[in-house]
């Protein structure tokens, strides 16, 4: 069973930083693409970022590229989402998910995720 746990939200002003981490553990962390989404209160789960198993391939929401940075550590079973410059509208609370699926792309769906983290809160300032 994989388990997921985020880590590094905060509150943080607008034009400033952050780095969201994600730790994994229960199957072997470089077989599966890993995702980052977000959901600010009233709104939908919305995709963010993701990486496929090697690290070769990213995938960004037009809302952040340019700006979010995803990455990942096979060997320490860890993925990243650096964020910078943060705007107002990022706030939101932020989920590491994994996606077991085969496929020939990226996943961007929330519903093409297997597992989910409890989430972090980032809160930005204007």
């Amino acid at each position: 069973q994989v388990q997921l746990a985020e880590s590094g939200g905060g509150l943080v002003q607008a034009g400033g930083s952050l780095t969201l981490s994600c730790a994994a553990s229960g199957r072997t962390f470089s077989s599966y693409t890993t995702g980052w989404f977000r959901q600010a209160p009233g709104k939908d789960r919305e995709f963010v970022a993701a990486i496929n198993w090697s690290g070769s391939s990213t995938y960004y929401a037009d809302s952040v590229k340019g700006r979010f940075t995803i990455s990942r550590d096979n060997a320490k079973s860890w993925v990243y989402l650096q964020m910078n410059p943060l705007k107002p509208e990022d706030t939101a609370v932020y989920y590491c998910a994994a996606d077991f699926g085969r496929r020939g792309r990226i996943a961007t769906s929330a519903s093409e995720y297997d597992r989910w983290g409890q989430g972090t809160q980032v809160t930005v300032s204007s």
